[in-house]
């Protein structure tokens, strides 16, 4: 009988208690020989923000799960290879290496319905069984139609949380212990100087310590009300529409400003925030502390510490209403020009000179 490998992959920014809790059921519950953990150089399918370098994020998730008795092997094959890690990749050159194994990608609930987004997703249900591991408030599919339409051709059998696949391959669902935890929330509250020590191994708590990560952008941006209208005015050079600002600093806000401007698209709205994104990283060097919603379109959410932007595609921002809640706020009379931001502007608001490596 071959021996089945696990294969764990993800940004580990940072690595958590949640990750190990869900190593630890998928081994006991799929009977994995060892679980193979393998973080990713770049995500192709995520913006990226402010963090650790490759190698910091390949020596937390090695730390986060040293002593836990687990069958597990952190592999940096795709740091090494380097360029968006793609999992169909790794797949080959793990089947190259163990040509009789059977491969498990395990992978988080809430990643079923973007499957089909993955890099050549069909050869990838050929090649590999696939683990999925329940996230809070993911509910399994109980029956074929209540998967996404683009894997119901490929169902042969389906009976409980198993799935026998056309392809010879399977699906699993694997419940875990819920855990309330994740990587984003873990970066804000670092960031903000919150204890962490419940939600992750304290190796790795104490090795983000050492190194100081994840420190605030605030760093890099020494005028955060310039660094408002400059975003602003980015904005408006991509035609977002209905800009406003609002001055947050007497409220009880996560943070000090925030911007909301619509698109007339979901695509309008994502190309915006693709755009303020490459523009404040030419001109400050600092990619966002966390962004939300780009794939999507609908509410993108870019978070540069003491200012927060939501993009909206119009007919979503007027169902949620977001600038009610600032009704007591000042609103900040943004001074948008007709020409384009320029880079004095940038420097004015205490854009950094020092080069940074791209994560």
């Amino acid at each position: 009988m071959s021996q089945r490998y696990g294969i764990f992959g993800g940004s580990f920014n940072p690595p958590h208690n949640g990750h190990v809790e869900a190593v630890r059921a998928v081994v006991k519950k799929a009977g994995l020989a060892e679980v193979l953990v393998i973080p990713a150089a770049r995500s192709p399918l995520k913006p990226a923000v402010e963090g650790p370098e490759a190698q910091e994020r390949l020596a937390m998730t090695e730390l986060a799960f040293r002593g836990e008795g687990l069958p597990v092997k952190v592999d940096g094959r795709e740091i090494k290879r380097g360029g968006p890690s793609y999992t169909i990749d790794t797949i080959e050159s793990l089947k190259a290496e163990k040509p009789e194994a059977e491969f498990y990608l395990i992978m988080g609930g809430d990643k079923l319905d973007e499957l089909d987004q993955w890099k050549d997703w069909k050869k990838l249900i050929n090649e590999s069984h696939i683990l999925f591991v329940s996230r809070p408030g993911f509910d399994f599919p109980a029956t074929p139609e209540d998967l996404p339409a683009f894997l119901q051709p490929f169902v042969d059998e389906m009976e409980f949380n198993f799935i026998q696949l056309k392809t010879g391959k399977s699906i699993q669902f694997v419940k875990i212990p819920e855990v309330q935890t994740s990587s984003t929330e873990l970066r804000r509250w670092l960031r903000s100087g919150q204890n962490v020590s419940q939600h992750m191994p304290l190796a790795v708590e104490s090795y983000i310590k050492e190194k100081g990560l994840y420190r605030s952008v605030s760093e890099k941006i020494s005028d955060y009300g310039k660094f408002t209208h400059f975003c602003a005015q980015v904005l408006s050079d991509k035609k977002a529409i209905q800009i406003r600002g609002f001055d947050l600093r007497e409220q009880e806000a996560p943070t000090e400003y925030a911007l909301v401007a619509s698109g007339t698209s979901t695509r309008h709205t994502s190309a915006m925030a693709e755009n303020i994104m490459r523009t404040v990283k030419e001109e400050f060097r600092i990619y966002p502390q966390g962004v939300e919603g780009v794939s999507e379109g609908r509410w993108v959410v870019i978070d540069y510490g003491s200012t927060m932007i939501h993009l909206f595609y119009d007919f979503v921002r007027q169902d949620y209403r977001l600038e009610d809640l600032w009704r007591r706020a000042p609103e900040i009379k943004l001074q948008i020009k007709a020409a384009p931001a320029t880079t004095t502007l940038a420097a004015t608001a205490g854009a950094s000179t020092s080069k940074r490596v791209d994560h």
